[in-house]
């Protein structure tokens, strides 16, 4: 077990020496600290000029795109506020899918409505939703058929929402003109 212990130590000296004395110009990593300034910003600016270091405002100037938040789309809030009665079993914004629960008036078991609506477009117009109704009609034995329907009740909601979305944008912009005549 000595023998082992002082075999290994041997070796590893011996290793050091050659490593070190091998190169004569051998450089160990890491910076000559007189080379770089002492305030910090002129370093980061020195790093920057050379090359080794970025910033966050150069990266978010260079993105491309539009993201904004569910909040700010009209078309999204007021399809939200137009069915808060129903509960909801998906809400995917950046898929533009919102799926509800099935829904039933009172205590009437026996006949439900659930509703899907497909965002096509940010554009308040009557073409940029897709609302898909589902009917669940049940008899006495629970046994039951579901069925997808156009009704009137399809272009209620649409008419609703748009109607609700225009109201939402319409105030925006009026908050926004007030908030740029008060900067002026």
């Amino acid at each position: 077990m000595i023998k082992s212990n002082k075999l290994t130590s041997l070796i590893t000296i011996f290793l050091c020496f050659f490593v070190f004395s091998c190169g004569k110009g051998l450089k160990l990593p890491g910076a000559d600290a007189r080379k770089f300034p002492k305030d910090p910003k002129k370093r980061v600016e020195q790093n920057l000029a050379e090359g080794r270091g970025f910033r966050l405002s150069e990266i978010t100037q260079k993105r491309g795109g539009v993201f904004e938040f569910a909040s700010s789309n009209e078309l999204w809030r007021a399809s939200l506020d137009t069915i808060d009665f129903m509960p909801l079993v998906s809400a995917n914004y950046s898929g533009g899918i919102l799926i509800t629960d099935w829904y039933s008036e009172g205590n009437n078991q026996k006949e439900a409505i659930k509703i899907n609506i497909r965002f096509l477009s940010n554009e308040i117009r009557s073409d940029a939703l897709n609302i898909d109704i589902f009917y669940r009609t049940c008899d006495d034995n629970f046994n039951c058929s579901i069925q997808k329907k156009d009704s009137d009740l399809q272009k209620e909601l649409i008419k609703e929402i748009l109607k609700t979305a225009t109201l939402y944008k319409n105030t925006k912009e009026t908050d926004d003109r007030k908030l740029s005549k008060d900067n002026w």
